[in-house]
């Protein structure tokens, strides 16, 4: 089992200090991973779960706090959960995210990416919300397409993006994984269909969580379809042994403090 840690601004704050002894110390403790989450913006009405979203939440640039980490640590993988990849032009972010594995040397490693549930937010970078689905299956099509080109360029031709003999360079030091996020059919199936590993999330009875694995390894046809969760940081081994034979491969908690990673990292004897 791997392990991975979540630091959300809205709840933690954009404090540059903070943030970066948060990820250097959850180094140390033997952590695999830095996940952090994306909304491009905020409206009155916008809600999550049934929960109305303060207007006023601090959620930093995702792929810029990325690099941020990455300049002040040395071995913990960046991630994403999720990166609303239908609001993202996949020309540019194939630069961005390549920018960043270069310059980490090779640790933008845990990219998770999902459709977004906020309709205003869709209407606000100019997606059309039902659409947001097949937009982002041609969007990976597309950042593998320009990761893998050579020097004589690659052509697409799809329903969102469009272009002839293009070049995009610098090129990830190895392909970039892209995770599946969401927790639904359509996203299980996307994440076989599409993605190197799923990462729903939700609150789901354990059949359908079962159900929706199933579905994602039927439709990959792979052995080797990652399969990352949410979990406790109170999370004991009887609990982690549950995870297990689920067929869980990573496990990411949401600490809020250093004092609670070093905890929960003496428990599983990350370090």
């Amino acid at each position: 089992m791997k392990f991975a840690v979540t630091y959300s601004t809205p709840g933690q704050g954009m404090d540059p200090e903070r943030l970066v002894e948060f990820a250097r110390h959850a180094e140390a403790c033997g952590f695999e991973g830095l996940y952090v989450p994306e909304h491009v913006a905020l409206y009155r009405g916008a809600s999550l779960g049934g929960f109305e979203l303060p207007t006023t939440l601090e959620y930093a640039d995702p792929l810029d706090l990325l690099m941020y980490v990455a300049a002040s640590t040395e071995r913990l993988l960046l991630g994403t959960a999720v990166l609303l990849l239908p609001y993202h032009h996949p020309v540019t972010l194939a630069k961005r995210l390549a920018t960043i594995d270069v310059l980490s040397k090779g640790r933008m490693r845990l990219l998770t990416v999902g459709l977004g549930s906020l309709p205003g937010e869709a209407r606000a970078v100019g997606v059309d919300f039902a659409t947001r689905g097949r937009r982002t299956d041609e969007a990976i099509d597309v950042l593998r397409l320009l990761w893998t080109g050579g020097a004589d360029g690659v052509s697409y031709s799809g329903e969102f993006f469009e272009f002839e003999d293009l070049c995009s360079f610098p090129h990830p030091l190895a392909p970039l994984p892209i995770h599946i996020g969401g927790s639904s059919p359509a996203a299980a199936r996307r994440a076989g269909r599409h993605g190197d590993g799923y990462f729903p999330g939700g609150a789901l009875p354990p059949a359908e969580r079962a159900a929706q694995w199933q579905l994602a390894r039927e439709t990959s046809g792979r052995d080797d379809l990652e399969y990352t969760r949410w979990a406790s940081t109170d999370l004991t081994p009887a609990a982690l042994a549950s995870y297990e034979r689920q067929g869980v491969t990573r496990l990411v908690i949401n600490p809020q403090t250093p004092a609670a990673l070093t905890t929960f990292a003496q428990r599983f004897s990350l370090y």
